[in-house]
């Protein structure tokens, strides 16, 4: 098994961090995906109530519950800040998506046993190993 299949097979909650409430986005597109196949999405994006049914986070600090993976949709210069958090909240999984390479940043979850995915997006690769 990969990094990947182990990530998708053995993750439920996932934060979408920079999600948007536009149908036409990709991290709506994304998310909405992710949801229909039985992850639970937490949406992360402060200017956001609600996207999907689902309650907006304002940070990745804010969220109450246990998160498997990060996946990010923010700027490159923002990312890692986003990984600092992930890293606070013990995140068990980074995943940056498509155009998103930060060595920096996955330095960082490296150093704190965090395994990440860069320039990738999580949706193909789920419905690729479906």
């Amino acid at each position: 098994m990969d990094l990947i299949d182990d990530i998708l097979g053995t993750s439920k909650n996932i934060a979408v961090v920079g999600i948007s409430d536009k149908p036409n986005r990709e991290s709506y597109r994304v998310a909405s995906y992710l949801k229909r196949v039985g992850y639970r999405i937490i949406p992360v994006n402060p200017s956001i109530e609600e996207v999907l049914g689902e309650v907006c986070y304002p940070t990745l600090r804010s969220i109450t519950e246990t998160v498997d993976i990060v996946d990010i949709f923010r700027r490159l210069d923002q990312i890692r800040y986003v990984v600092e958090e992930a890293i606070e909240i013990s995140a068990r999984y980074i995943w940056m998506q498509d155009g998103l390479i930060d060595h920096v940043a996955a330095e960082m979850a490296s150093i704190a046993s965090i395994p990440t995915i860069m320039d990738n997006c999580i949706m193909r690769e789920h419905r690729y190993r479906s």
